[in-house]
């Protein structure tokens, strides 16, 4: 970048402290793609709901040869983004842009570089005044044909955010069907936890699935419910057996829970589990931001079992 250009975002980050709506239409205006992204996403976060105008005149600006305009759909993705967090929920916009693709040439192919929008308007979605049955059809559909992983994963994202038995269905059709991407299967999964803990055993079925892949993303979706049955079923699991890699999924799992079974769980394992489960236990312990508090008796179990390469990595 040019030091006239720098000079240019040194003086839009200046807003932050001192917004000044004028400026901030004047900066998305700009031809840069990248300059209006983070003009845009700097009026969302100052609050600037009065330049929403502006920010749906700019989206639609880069709409013209968008591949030349707007490569990556930078400014389109950082608009979007802002007019969602300053509370526009016009629905013809937001429907409009799911259905949008943008290919652009990569290495003598094209490339849909407009996933992470749809995904966003898919999101936003739900907080517009629609009925709700519309909506779910419109993510439905997003769920189960959008070529790109990431708008499956947010349209069952968005699903959870419309809790109900309806959004539930969905989500378990869903996570029954599969996908190619596991970790689509997780995220409903995951969304069918945030709906109801009920779903706790709906999601435990998977941690057997025949996908390799599937029974960590089930572990991670389990240990990310702070129900104490999520951690229950985590252990019960890693006790009946499981291989290599299950197994520290698991563990890795318990770690990021929020519950303290999960922690003391993963202590008790430090004296006396197989070596690399216990260098899993540890790393898990390490990674949570919950478990600080259980430095002292991590440290404890291990000097009684007087492992020099635990110690070291500890």
């Amino acid at each position: 970048m040019s030091k006239a250009f720098d000079r240019k975002l040194e003086a839009l980050e200046a807003l932050r402290s001192a917004p000044d709506a004028a400026r901030f239409r004047k900066a998305l205006l700009d031809r840069s793609n990248y300059f209006v992204s983070k003009a845009a996403a700097l009026a969302a976060q100052v609050g600037l709901a009065e330049l929403i105008p502006d920010l749906t005149a700019a989206f639609d600006r880069f709409l013209t040869d968008p591949v030349k305009t707007d490569p990556q759909c930078r400014a389109k993705n950082a608009i979007a983004k802002a007019l969602k967090d300053l509370g526009y929920n016009e629905a013809d916009f937001f429907l409009r842009s799911i259905k949008y693709f943008q290919p652009e040439p990569v290495w003598g192919r094209t490339e849909d570089t407009a996933a992470t929008l749809r995904g966003a308007c898919a999101l936003a979605l739900v907080t517009c005044p629609l009925p709700r049955l519309e909506i779910l059809e419109q993510l439905a559909d997003l769920l189960a044909a959008d070529p790109a992983k990431t708008v499956r994963a947010d349209a069952a994202l968005a699903i959870a955010q419309l809790s109900g038995p309806d959004s539930a269905l969905l989500l378990r059709f869903k996570a029954l069907a599969g996908d190619p991407e596991p970790e689509v299967v997780g995220q409903c999964l995951t969304s069918l936890l945030d709906i109801s803990a009920e779903y706790i055993p709906f999601a435990a079925r998977f941690l057997d699935s025949a996908n390799a892949d599937v029974p960590m993303e089930a572990a991670a979706a389990l240990g990310g419910s702070n129900d104490p049955r999520a951690v229950q079923v985590l252990i019960e699991r890693y006790r009946r057996g499981a291989d290599a890699q299950l197994a520290r999924a698991i563990l890795l799992s318990l770690g990021g829970s929020r519950r303290r079974e999960a922690a003391d769980f993963l202590v008790s394992l430090i004296p006396q589990a197989p070596f690399d489960d216990a260098v899993f236990a540890l790393r898990a312990l390490a990674a949570s931001r919950f478990r600080e508090d259980c430095r002292p008796e991590a440290e404890k179990a291990l000097r009684g079992r007087k492992d020099a390469r635990l110690l070291s990595i500890f």
